[in-house]
């Protein structure tokens, strides 16, 4: 499946859905818990006085690996809702 966080119309990153559950969760986890480690060290310090487009460029350095941290969680959802009988 490919991140949503491509740039291009031709997507050249993916998550492969077929991928073991444990493997998804660590390469998802481990995205999302670098960004929250970076935005926890930004949120003990005083004040960070910076131009608007360096605060721009911070937001999306950590918007991408959020979101391919939030499309591997997506694949894993999709693989336990489809194991669950309803």
């Amino acid at each position: 499946m490919a991140l949503t966080s491509n740039c291009d119309d031709m997507p050249t990153l993916f998550v492969d859905t077929q991928a073991p559950l444990d493997v998804l969760y660590d390469a998802a986890s481990y995205r999302i818990l670098a960004v929250t480690q970076v935005m926890e060290n930004l949120s003990m310090r005083g004040s960070i006085e910076c131009q608007s487009f360096i605060l721009s460029d911070f937001a999306l350095l950590c918007a991408i690996p959020l979101r391919d941290g939030c499309d591997v969680l997506d694949v894993i959802g999709r693989r336990l809702r489809a194991r669950s009988p309803e």
